[in-house]
C-alpha cells in the first residue's frame, strides 16, 4: 500500500507536484528527441545533428513571424496550444516519481484515452482547415493511424486496468509493482501489447519517422512557421515522451517513491529518467532492425499487436 501524509493532499502537494513533472517532461521532451535522433544516426553511420539540435531549432524558429493562411480558421490557431495542453494534462496525472497519481481528478486511463485522441483530432482537423490538399492528405493518414493504433493501446491497458480493479493510473502501478501478479499471462502479454502501441506512437519506423518533415506524415504542419511550429515540434516531442513515460511509469512502476519525501522522490526521479533513457534507446536500436514500408501496409502489422491484446483480455477471462 501507499502511504502518503494527510496534509499532502490537503495541502495540495501532489497537485503542485503534478505540475512541476509536467513541466520538467514539456522542457526535456526536445532533449530526448534529439538523443533519439543522435542514437539514429551513430547507427546509421552518421554524424548527425547534436543532441541539442531541437533546442537550437526551436529558438530559431519563436524569432520568425508566425505565417497562416488567409482562409485558416481559429482550429489552426489555437492547434499548437491544445496539442501542448492535453499532453500536459497527461503528464501531470501519471505517477512518474512517486508510486500515486499526483493530478487524481485526471489520472484515469479513460480521461487519458481522451486526451490523446483530442490530440490526434485537432492535429488532423487543423490540416483540413488549412484548404491545403497535401495538409488534407497528411490528416488522413493521422487519422487512419490512431484507427490502427489507439485500440491497441486501449485495450492493453484496459486489461491491466481490469487486473487493477481501478483505471487511476496509481493503483495500476502499484498493482505492477507488486512481487507476485494474481493474472501473470494475461499481465505479460498485455504490457507486450501495450508496448507494441506506445513504439507506434512513439512515431518510430516502419509506422513513422520523425525526421521526414518534408513527407506525408507532417502534412498538417505544411502551412505553419515561426512560434506556432515551434510549439508543435514541441507538443509532438512531448507526446512520444508521455508515451513512454506510460511504460516507464506505469507498466514498469519500479524505483518510485512509496512516501512523500524529498529523498524519495529524488531517487524516484532519478530512477525514472533512467528508465526513460533506457525505452528510448532501446525503442531506436529495435527501430533500426527495421525497414520503411508502404503506409498501406501498416494495418497488416497493427493487427498483430491487436490480436496479442485480444489474447490479454482472453487470458484475463480465463483467469490465467
Amino acid at each position: 500500500m501507499i502511504h502518503l501524509p494527510a496534509e499532502v493532499a490537503t495541502s495540495g502537494g501532489m497537485f503542485f507536484l503534478g505540475i512541476a513533472q509536467a513541466l520538467i517532461l514539456l522542457l526535456l521532451a526536445p532533449l530526448f528527441s534529439g538523443i533519439s535522433r543522435f542514437i539514429r544516426a551513430r547507427i546509421q553511420s552518421r554524424r548527425g545533428a547534436g543532441i541539442l539540435q531541437d533546442y537550437r531549432d526551436i529558438a530559431k524558429l519563436m524569432t520568425r513571424q508566425n505565417i497562416l493562411p488567409d482562409n485558416a480558421g481559429l482550429v489552426s490557431k489555437v492547434m499548437p496550444y491544445v496539442l501542448i495542453g492535453s499532453v500536459s494534462v497527461v503528464a501531470m496525472s501519471l505517477p512518474l516519481f512517486v508510486l500515486a497519481s499526483p493530478f487524481g481528478a485526471g489520472g484515469d486511463l479513460i480521461t487519458a484515452i481522451y486526451l490523446f485522441a483530442l490530440f490526434r483530432f485537432f492535429f488532423s482537423i487543423a490540416g483540413l482547415d488549412s484548404n491545403s490538399t497535401f495538409s488534407g492528405l497528411g490528416a488522413s493518414r493521422e487519422v487512419t493511424l490512431g484507427v490502427l493504433a489507439e485500440p491497441i493501446l486501449m485495450l492493453s491497458l484496459l486489461v491491466i486496468a481490469l487486473i487493477a480493479g481501478s483505471t487511476n493510473f496509481g493503483v495500476m502501478s502499484a498493482v505492477l509493482g507488486t512481487q507476485t501478479w494474481s493474472y501473470p499471462v494475461a499481465t505479460a502479454v498485455a504490457l507486450i501489447a501495450a508496448a507494441f502501441a506506445v513504439f507506434i506512437e512513439m512515431g518510430k519506423i516502419p509506422f513513422d519517422l520523425a525526421e521526414a518533415e518534408q513527407e506525408l506524415q507532417e502534412g498538417p504542419l505544411t502551412e505553419y512557421s515561426g512560434p506556432a511550429l515551434a510549439l508543435i515540434k514541441i507538443g509532438l516531442s512531448l507526446k512520444s515522451m508521455v508515451v513512454a513515460a506510460i511504460v516507464a511509469a506505469v507498466l514498469l512502476p519500479f524505483g518510485a517513491a512509496r512516501e512523500y519525501s524529498l529523498s524519495a522522490v529524488v531517487f524516484g526521479t532519478v530512477f525514472f529518467f533512467l528508465k526513460l533513457l533506457i525505452i528510448y534507446i532501446l525503442a531506436c536500436v529495435f527501430e533500426n532492425t527495421l525497414a520503411r514500408t508502404r503506409f498501406m501496409m501498416a494495418g497488416h502489422l497493427t493487427v498483430v499487436g491487436f490480436g496479442i491484446s485480444i489474447l490479454a483480455f482472453m487470458f484475463y477471462v480465463i483467469g490465467m
